[in-house]
Order: C-alpha cells, then structure tokens, then sequence
C-alpha cells in the first residue's frame, strides 16, 4: 500500500468515502468544515469534517501520508487551508494568525521536539508560561526574567514526571522525557484544546505506556479536549474516546474503539496490517 498523499488524476483505487461528521463542527469544541490543503496537484487533506466535543479524546490514525500532520497544521495556523473553515468553541479562527491561537485556548505539541535546548527544563516551560502571559518570546529572552512563572512550571513537571530534573539541560533529558516536556510547554499555555503529533514516537514499551496514561490522566483531570495523532495502536484503543481515520487526505471512519477495530474499509484502509495484534 503506497504511503503517499493522493493526486489528482493519478491514482486508479477507489476514492475514499467521506464520513459525515457527529453534530455541528461549528459548535464543537474544535471542528473543521469540508478543510482542505493541496500542494500543487497533491491533495494532503481532503475535505475534512470534524466535530470534536469539549472532554472528548479524538485520535486521528492512519497510513504514512495520509495527511495528519498537514491537518493539524491547517487547525493551528502553521498552514492556510486552500478551503474550508476551522471553528473554535463557535468561534471561526480559520484566519486567525498562528501565534494569536494559543491565547484563544489551543495549544499544540509536535512530532518532532520543539524545545530550547540550551535551556533548562524548567527555563523551556518557564519561557511559555511568561510568553502566554506576556504575549512575547522576545521580552522573555532578552530581559531573561528568571523567576516569573517558575512556581507554574514546576508545577507542569510535576504533572508530566519530570520533577527530579528541573535544572537538567533540555538538551541532555533522553528522548521520552524530551516529550514529555513537549506536552508540559504545551500545557503551560493554560489551552482549553490539546492536539498531540505523536506524543509516544521514539519511546520504549514502559515509557509508551507511561504517557498514555499521562494523557489519559492529564485530559480527564484539566477537563481538556485531545486531539491526538498516534501510531500506536494500543495507545488509541486504550485511551481514546473515539477515532477518526485518514486515507488519503480524507475521513473514512468515525467511531469508538471496538467500532474501529471492526471496521471492515478501516482494516482494509489500514488496519490490514494489524489484524493479528488486534
């Protein structure tokens, strides 16, 4: 199965089906209406719908190139949608500036670490707690306020289990904890809305399972709504309350767990690969 974006044109198989989605994508917590990106001829989102509900835990799964990442960077504003709208607790931000989305209560972590590396752990998350209150990450480094917002990150890391180290270097925490200090900048944003990329990438079977249950625990305690791109699929049926899937740019299924796991176009979208572990 090719793990490349559809192209206009250039593919024979069988389009995708579009799922509706559950309730007004305009009233949801975050939702998007029929959101599209295209690079040339390469449609990476394909009319995308989405309603995800305030509490809810939303995994987006899906193959290699099916267009997760580029759609969560139409929702947070690193990419312009070449169509379609994107709602915020009923409020359209589809033009909202990327910098101006956090403030409104959406935060994000990335699949790749985002960090300041030369920085310590606490410094990293100390810079966003000033930045979301602030509004600049320049006031921040160039008059260095060491104490402001301390007391707030430490409590951050607390949360995510990296209180034994706050002093390290961001840059010498090992790849797990490097995450998990992903999710705490992004969490010291106060958002009412969290989207993850890949928040387990890269780790072992115990730290997976470990942060899991940080997001489980983190989501239920915060009242936050998750959105959540993951690859491991004993993560998603552990922790979500309901998956969406990608193909090709486009939703195929909408559902909770076991609907998911049973569902025939998602195993033959996807899941093919997994029937023996599932």
């Amino acid at each position: 199965m090719s793990d490349a974006p559809r192209q206009d044109g250039r593919d024979d198989r069988r389009e995708p089906e579009t799922v509706e989605p559950a309730g007004d994508p305009r009233e949801a917590a975050l939702g998007t209406v029929g959101l599209t990106r295209r690079f040339g001829e390469v449609v990476a989102v394909d009319d995308v719908s989405l309603a995800v509900h305030a509490g809810e835990l939303r995994a987006i799964i899906g193959p290699n190139g099916a267009g997760k990442t580029t759609l969560f960077n139409a929702v947070t504003g690193a990419l312009a949608p070449s169509a379609g709208t994107v709602w915020l607790d009923g409020r359209e931000i589809t033009d909202t500036p990327q910098p101006e989305r956090p403030h409104l209560g959406l935060a994000r972590s990335f699949q790749s670490n985002e960090l300041f590396t030369d920085r310590s752990v606490v410094e990293n998350v100390r810079i966003v707690v000033q930045t979301a209150r602030q509004g600049s990450f320049a006031l921040d480094l160039l008059r260095n306020a060491a104490t402001v917002g301390r007391e707030r990150a430490l409590d951050l890391l607390d949360r995510v289990g990296l209180d034994a180290q706050p002093d390290a270097a961001a840059k010498n925490l090992p790849h797990g904890d490097q995450r998990r200090l992903g999710i705490a900048m992004a969490l010291a944003t106060d958002p009412d809305v969290l989207l993850l990329d890949e928040p387990t990438s890269g780790m072992s079977p115990g730290a997976t399972a470990d942060t899991a249950d940080l997001i489980r625990e983190t989501a239920t305690d915060l009242g936050l709504t998750v959105l959540l791109i993951e690859h491991d699929m004993d993560v998603v049926l552990s922790i979500s309350d309901r998956i969406s899937v990608l193909d090709r740019g486009r939703v195929i299924a909408t559902g909770d767990p076991d609907e998911i796991r049973d569902d025939r176009t998602v195993q033959d979208a996807y899941l093919g690969g997994l029937r023996e572990e599932l």
